[in-house]
């Protein structure tokens, strides 16, 4: 079960709300059958620690701004487990066990991840994330806002699926861009080699 993060980008700087987790889910929503996500808070994780094979129901609304959600409910409540025949596992890839804290993603730092392998990989992977993007096209006036999509990986460096894509242009004012380069993940996940962790 993936994070639930919002990126926020100003041309050459970045920043990220930590929203919780997205449940990836096949079943019933709204009296139809098929896949759908909820998200869900930090607290409701903690609670049911939720993973893959889980049969769960809950109730959940509508995004209010798809445009800045990687889910299509939100403001999830009533959950309940009805049966967890999957056994937790922490091998991978994908890893498929229980997500970590919020704070272990925010530690770790993320490398850039190709849109087509995050779908064919590592959607089910609680190491990749799709984060809604708001890009503030004018820091003077921050209420100009474009929005996108992106994707992104907190796993391991040797992670054998990892595939980073082309660069990220960042739009400004005055239709200036700016380019993301690869140097950019190196630096954010150097710290990794200090970390006393099982996964780097």
């Amino acid at each position: 079960m993936p994070p639930r993060i919002r990126l926020i980008r100003s041309f050459d700087e970045r920043s990220h709300a930590y929203l919780g987790y997205a449940l990836r889910l096949e079943g019933v929503a709204g009296g139809q059958a098929r896949e759908f996500s909820v998200g869900i808070g930090a607290g409701a994780q903690d609670k049911h620690a939720f993973r893959v094979g889980d049969v769960v129901s809950g109730l959940a609304v509508p995004v209010a701004e798809p445009e800045r959600e990687p889910v299509e409910f939100y403001r999830a409540s009533a959950f309940q487990v009805a049966r967890r025949d999957t056994p937790a596992s922490s091998y991978g890839p994908p890893w498929t066990g229980v997500a970590p804290p919020l704070p272990t993603y925010r530690e770790r730092g993320h490398r850039r991840l190709d849109a087509r392998t995050y779908e064919s990989k590592c959607r089910a992977c609680i190491w990749g994330c799709r984060m809604p993007v708001d890009i503030i096209l004018d820091k003077w006036r921050p209420e100009i806002r474009k929005h996108r999509f992106e994707t992104f990986c907190y796993g391991p460096k040797s992670c054998p699926f990892h595939r980073a894509g082309p660069m990220r242009k960042v739009p400004g004012r005055s239709g200036v861009t700016w380019e993301e380069e690869d140097w950019i993940d190196e630096e954010v996940t150097s710290h990794r080699a200090r970390m006393i962790e099982l996964l780097t």
